[in-house]
């Protein structure tokens, strides 16, 4: 592996540890300040991963924060922040379970309608924002933050009795879906069922790197992130691109909600995980945007949430959990700007150095030069 190759992954990999380690010095710090051991919590944590049925939990948890992380990171290759991903994929998977449980087709058609029925409304409205901000300059952080508040009402009206909602005891819901539209899992016995469309994150993940890393899109996708002016004038509309990554980033997010709403509630109701979309946003910082750093950052963040009830068990607050998540997401603003100017100092001393070896070989070719005439 060339030099700079190996400085390259030495970079890629510096943030994330630097971030990890930090977070848990942090953590150890506020629970000794609690008067509380800083070691034995994360040794229960570790312990519950050797168990099959909290592995299974932490898979599918993570299934769906990687889709959203790399709804997120979209955006970011784009440099636009779409804060809005939890609005759209909660909307989506209302949608879908509406769609799942007034239409009844067959299985082959079934599931790719309600897939096909979350992507869209994702997009849609995560196109509200992308819309505002190329026509009228609106910041996309602004736009889908409101955007996050009125799906929230719109959720709220369509599980209104007279028009999708079914009262079922105290909790509002959608209705059960037909059984068409059931995605089958893995069945891992006394452990519990994997979701089956754990799968299609691993798809998601793999059309990501290669859209991004392989085709003319992605790289005018990156390019208009770095620098707009720079695109523009190799000929890409920035202002296309910035909508195309809104459109693309709100689809994907709408199929975070599927893997579980498919797998398992078969319905949309107030039991539906929330928040997966803010969580999205910390782990595509700690995987980088990339796609098998995300998978392992979403796992983390599985596995911490899974993990973690078990410390109440034993005198421990598993909001432990939570403090760590949030120590992550500083820590990792913190190191990935850390490491970037060490980077950039690494390389301007490089460059420095190969102008010096340049200016000495060129002065002895003319010493050369002068003592051959």
């Amino acid at each position: 592996m060339k030099k700079f190759d190996k400085e390259r992954v030495l970079l890629a990999v510096a943030g994330p540890v630097i971030a990890l380690a930090v977070a848990f010095v942090l953590s150890a710090i506020v629970l000794l300040a609690s008067g509380k051991s800083p070691v034995e919590p994360y040794t229960l944590m570790f312990e519950q991963a050797s168990f099959s049925d909290i592995q299974v939990l932490i898979i599918n948890q993570a299934s769906m924060y990687y889709i959203a992380a790399l709804a997120v990171a979209i955006g970011f290759r784009m440099n636009l922040f779409n804060i809005g991903v939890d609005g759209q994929y909660q909307l989506a998977a209302m949608m879908a379970a509406i769609v799942g449980a007034h239409a009844n087709l067959p299985a082959a058609l079934q599931i790719p309608l309600l897939i096909l029925t979350a992507v869209c409304t994702g997009a849609f409205w995560s196109g509200i924002a992308g819309v505002l901000k190329v026509t009228r300059g609106v910041s996309e952080v602004v736009a889908t933050i409101m955007l996050n508040a009125i799906a929230t009402s719109v959720i709220a009206y369509l599980w209104l009795p007279n028009v999708f909602g079914v009262k079922v005891g105290n909790n509002n819901t959608t209705g059960e879906m037909y059984e068409s539209g059931w995605v089958p899992g893995i069945d891992m016995g006394d452990a519990g069922e994997i979701y089956g469309l754990v799968f299609l994150a691993v798809l998601l993940g793999i059309a990501y790197w290669i859209v991004l890393n392989r085709t003319r899109f992605g790289f005018d996708l990156r390019a208009s992130g770095a620098s707009e002016s720079a695109a523009a004038a190799s000929g890409v509309d920035p202002k296309r691109m910035v909508l195309t990554a809104m459109l693309l980033s709100g689809g994907i997010a709408g199929l975070a909600g599927l893997p579980i709403l498919l797998g398992d509630t078969h319905t949309y109701s107030l039991n539906f995980p929330t928040g997966i979309g803010f969580l999205g946003i910390g782990i595509a910082l700690l995987g980088r945007n990339s796609p098998v750093g995300i998978a392992f950052a979403a796992l983390l963040w599985a596995w911490l949430d899974k993990a973690s009830p078990e410390l109440d068990f034993h005198g421990y607050d598993k909001e432990i959990a939570v403090i760590m998540q949030g120590l992550i997401v500083l820590s990792v603003v913190v190191s990935y700007e850390a490491v970037r100017e060490w980077g950039l100092r690494r390389q301007q001393r490089r460059v420095g150095a190969e102008l010096a070896a340049g200016h000495v070989l060129g002065a002895d070719n003319n010493t050369k030069e002068v003592a051959g005439r």
